[in-house]
């Protein structure tokens, strides 16, 4: 079970992606930011960094060299990070589906 620590790191993470893509204006702003393939891009992208450094944490916990507590919380904020991902993939999933059953 995660963390609210874990929650707490991964939806900063989230907030950082968002601002760093210039999601945070307004909508009537006209922003030119990136589309939702390069949102949904990033996101995996930071997934797999964080999937990484658990992968670490693990390998160096086998080696001797890491702390039971660092290798505990990396794994927890993966799990977090792959929750989240498949709640927004269920979402967009759901969403298509609505849209396809919309009569023309």
């Amino acid at each position: 079970m995660a963390s609210p620590t874990a929650a707490a790191n991964a939806y900063a993470s989230l907030a950082r992606l968002t601002e760093s893509a210039g999601m945070t204006k307004a909508a009537g702003e006209g922003s030119s930011g990136p589309n939702f393939g390069e949102l949904v891009k990033d996101a995996i992208g930071a997934m797999t960094q964080t999937s990484r450094a658990s992968d670490a944490q693990s390998q160096a916990m086998a080696a001797g060299k890491a702390n039971i507590v660092d290798v505990v919380t990396a794994v927890a904020e993966t799990e977090v990070a792959i929750d989240t991902l498949v709640s927004v993939r269920d979402k967009v999933v759901s969403a298509y589906e609505e849209i396809m059953r919309m009569p023309i």
